[in-house]
């Protein structure tokens, strides 16, 4: 059986055990074409079921806000770790930092004042904000996640204020139009798919309505394609595939989005939360970096790999028109493990390369500090580190000369990234001795007090 057959057996069992009237799937990778497969009927007669049918992807839009924020950060706008009261009059919560809304630890209750889900009326933007008074703080401030449309929905409204324009305005004209992402728009289009509560004890599927998000549409009101949103996946997890000159956002800036702020369960571990991105350990190295959708009537399930497995750019998107189907999500996570397993990377040819320079040749091979064993090696021209006993997988730290500096050197990756690394020579100019974040590496294995493990006590 096909790679390709494999996605399709699966796709469609999860339509048929979920009970889902339409999914859409895209799997989105740099080395192939996009495979794009869609199953069961619109709901929508005059546009039948097809790769270019539209669904909600909900809180997926929230990974976009997020985006939008970062952009802000790097163009100076903005500080992530000054309070959002510093660009945006609120009457309450002020206090609460952007990096702590990002991360869904700043205690913001959940919706905005009211009970949106009963009267399926969002408040505009100055309603919203002028209500914050009237939400809650339900945690203290950093205390712990919990998850807030509120909270993403203000960060959105920000952004929309210090760009000078609606947040629709910004993210078509900073984020969908530079990446191609035509089909995913702000309001529903002819081709929008129907969304279905589906009865759990008969077959019986009933239309939900449609919600205009208002004031907290930065939270949730995005529509879509499987095709686009497999895209943004790829986009998420490797910028330069998708976004080789970095327009939209530095790749740097993306690997600070996906670093785990926090965790969504004390006791299970399962799932963390980076600046705006939910992060899904899945084992061996290997994370799914997006975000879950739910809407009225629709799920959505985007999300992109990172892991030595991993074909660089892999995105899944899986869309469906069902709100109650959690097979729509967990589909995503199946066909990226499958492409990995079943259609992996193609290995490219090892070329010999030039050598490391002249100066930094006496810093590799094996030194020793606090008892252990580290190696350091010259790979795709920079000074590499690692722990000789290392996991496999696990990425090496990467040193780069200060400018003017060469024998004090930055990590900027990997172990004690950010903290220096300082060479210490002999007359001759080798070597003998390196600090790294001030511990002491040497050629041989030695106590603190300098003195060598041979000199033990004997018996």
């Amino acid at each position: 059986m096909t790679a390709h057959s494999r996605y399709e057996r699966a796709t469609r069992k999860a339509q048929a055990t979920g009970r889902i009237p339409a999914l859409s799937v895209a799997l989105h990778r740099a080395d192939r074409e996009p495979w794009v497969l869609t199953v069961g009927d619109s709901g929508n007669p005059a546009h039948p079921l097809g790769p270019d049918t539209r669904f909600r992807i909900g809180s997926v839009t929230k990974t976009f806000t997020a985006v939008l924020v970062m952009q802000a950060r790097d163009d100076g706008l903005l500080d992530l770790d000054r309070p959002v009261a510093d660009y945006l009059d609120v009457p309450a919560h002020g206090d609460a930092t952007i990096r702590r809304l990002l991360s869904h630890t700043a205690g913001f209750q959940r919706e905005p004042f009211g009970d949106v889900w009963d009267t399926l009326l969002a408040p505009s933007s100055e309603v919203m904000l002028d209500q914050l008074d009237r939400a809650e703080r339900v945690l203290p401030n950093a205390r712990r996640y919990h998850y807030s449309n509120l909270g993403l929905a203000v960060l959105g409204q920000l952004v929309a204020k210090l760009r000078g324009g609606t947040w629709a305005e910004i993210v078509d004209d900073r984020v969908l139009s530079p990446l191609g992402l035509t089909a995913t728009t702000v309001t529903a289009p002819p081709q929008a798919a129907v969304g279905y509560l589906v009865d759990n004890w008969s077959d019986a599927a009933r239309p939900e309505p449609q919600i205009d998000m208002g004031g907290v549409a930065p939270a949730a009101q995005l529509w879509s394609t499987a095709q686009d949103m497999a895209k943004w996946a790829s986009f998420l997890v490797s910028p330069d595939t998708v976004d080789p000159d970095g327009k939209v956002l530095a790749a740097g800036t993306l690997d600070e989005m996906r670093w785990p702020l926090t965790t969504t369960d004390e006791t299970l571990w399962a799932a963390g939360f980076g600046l705006g991105l939910l992060l899904m350990p899945q084992g061996g190295h290997v994370t799914h970096v997006g975000h879950d959708g739910a809407m009225p009537g629709f799920l959505a399930g985007v999300y992109g790999r990172r892991g030595d497995d991993t074909p660089a750019g892999l995105g899944c998107a899986v869309l469906g028109s069902s709100g109650t189907a959690r097979e729509t999500i967990e589909l995503a996570h199946e066909l990226l493990r499958l492409a990995a397993e079943l259609d992996p990377a193609d290995i490219r040819p090892w070329t010999a390369a030039a050598p490391a320079p002249e100066a930094y040749r006496s810093a590799l091979g094996p030194w020793w500090s606090e008892g252990q064993q580290f190696h350091f090696a010259w790979h795709h021209g920079v000074l590499q580190g690692r722990l000789a006993d290392a996991p496999a997988g696990t990425l090496p730290a990467v040193f780069q000369p200060l400018p003017d500096r060469p024998d004090v050197l930055r990590t900027t990756a990997g172990r004690e990234a950010g903290e220096l690394l300082r060479l210490t020579r002999d007359d001759a100019g080798v070597i003998v001795r390196m600090h790294w974040a001030t511990y002491r590496f040497t050629r041989v294995q030695e106590g603190f007090d300098g003195g060598p493990a041979s000199a033990g006590q004997g018996a």
